[in-house]
């Protein structure tokens, strides 16, 4: 079982590797998954080819064919990352509660809306209007929506403002932000497999995904409720995770059987289980498995980089552009609906909504398994999620940091 032995070495140089620069970064002030796709690039075979290219009793199993070979290689770690990537949305839904999504206001309905709509015209229109094909524009469009509020919060929490208004609207609109990108992956995911747009076509997957998550939630809660009672009582050890590891998993074949993305499913499966009196256990006892799981994810998402497209100076050029515009089309979008609020406001809600973080790549990693994403402007999905993650933190620091010097000046106006 040498071949098994090279697959597991695989795993161990990934996990080990994503930990240490998971670290650094951390300890930089930046985040971790910033370290961890950056150390993906590096080890992966289009830098130091430490993963990612079978060894020789792997390419003996298929009798010497190395495509082969490469193919399994590739099927593990897409399986595995996939896996990552479906406990990490659900995590993500564990935390979203349903009512936060009916409480926060139509101000924050405005600011996710606006957030999503502007940066998918920016990004679509770009890539359309530089002929490539129709659903790689709609994947790059996508891949500009959802917001990684997590970085957000980090950074409102550390500055002790998570209790102001914009932090309130950011906070908001994030829950409804996460919502809305979903539909869209579940939108662009039905349309690139049809290869046409049409507006019954779109209808038709509007009304799937819609219908999906309206019922996954509205039977998922009450249900939830009712095995709240009897979860307690099973013999199973960790019975409640149990459970709602298999409504994970269900809800994500589910959702890929139908046509949508399984992060879609797994996602909702969270929704489903914030519900629960659970919650709070399910989110300690999860947080581990996300902890091991995540980071291959990320590790074999940067490992796809290939530096060589950026020996292209157009392609350097793109990504500088479409992070130009991924930027603007947040703090334009997500600012307009609170104009009234003053432009400081304006732009911390903006920038706050601006960090693309792993959304972005889960998108465009959707667009790649599709094959409807190439490897460059996977690589430009790529660089722009990196570049909005960095750059958002400090310049939210420092408009916080303005904001609150300037409520603190004499005749200022207390928010």
């Amino acid at each position: 079982m040498h071949e098994a032995g090279g697959i597991l070495l695989d795993l161990f140089v990934i996990y080990a590797v994503a930990r240490l620069a998971g670290e650094l970064f951390e300890r930089a002030g930046q985040p971790a998954v910033i370290g961890e796709l950056l150390a993906g690039a590096v080890i992966g075979p289009y830098g130091l080819g430490l993963i990612g290219t079978p060894n020789r009793s792997l390419i003996e199993v298929f009798h010497g064919d190395p495509n082969a070979a490469q193919e399994a290689l590739d099927l593990v770690y897409g399986l595995i990352s996939e896996l990552g990537v479906v406990v990490l949305l659900f995590t993500v839904g564990l935390e979203t509660r349903l009512d936060q999504a009916v409480r926060v206001g139509g101000r924050a309905l405005l600011v996710a809306t606006a957030g999503v709509l502007a940066p998918f015209a920016l990004g679509f229109g770009l890539i359309e209007f530089l002929g490539h094909p129709r659903a790689e524009s709609l994947f790059i469009g996508a891949a500009m929506v959802a917001t990684s509020v997590g970085i957000t919060a980090r950074v409102l929490r550390d500055l002790h403002a998570t209790a102001t208004r914009e932090a309130r609207i950011i906070l908001g609109a994030a829950v409804i932000d996460d919502i809305l990108g979903l539909m869209v992956l579940a939108i662009v995911v039905g349309l690139a497999a049809t290869g046409q747009i049409s507006v019954t076509e779109i209808g038709l997957i509007v009304v799937q995904a819609v219908g999906f998550t309206v019922l996954v939630v509205l039977i998922g809660v009450g249900a939830i409720r009712r095995l709240d009672l009897h979860l307690d009582r099973l013999r199973v050890e960790n019975a409640p995770l149990a459970v709602a590891l298999i409504t994970m998993l269900g809800l994500a074949a589910l959702a890929s059987r139908i046509g949508l993305a399984a992060i879609v499913g797994a996602f909702l499966a969270g929704m489903v289980f914030a519900e629960s009196r659970q919650q709070h256990k399910l989110h300690e006892e999860t947080r581990p498995i996300y902890q091991f799981l995540a980071p291959f994810f990320f590790v074999i998402t940067g490992s796809h980089v290939d530096w060589r497209v950026f020996l292209d100076g157009s392609i350097i050029g793109l990504a500088l552009v479409i992070t130009v515009l991924a930027i603007l089309g947040k703090v334009v979008g997500c600012g307009l609906p609170v104009i009234g609020l003053g432009w400081r406001s304006v732009a911390i809600i903006g920038v706050g909504m601006a960090p693309r973080g792993e959304v972005g790549l889960i998108i465009a990693s959707v667009g790649r398994s599709l094959e409807a994403v190439s490897d460059a402007m996977f690589s430009v999905v790529v660089v722009m999620s990196v570049l909005t993650t960095l750059l958002a933190p400090p310049v939210l620091r420092v408009l916080l940091v303005s904001r609150r010097a300037g409520a603190k000046a004499p005749g200022a106006a207390t928010p």
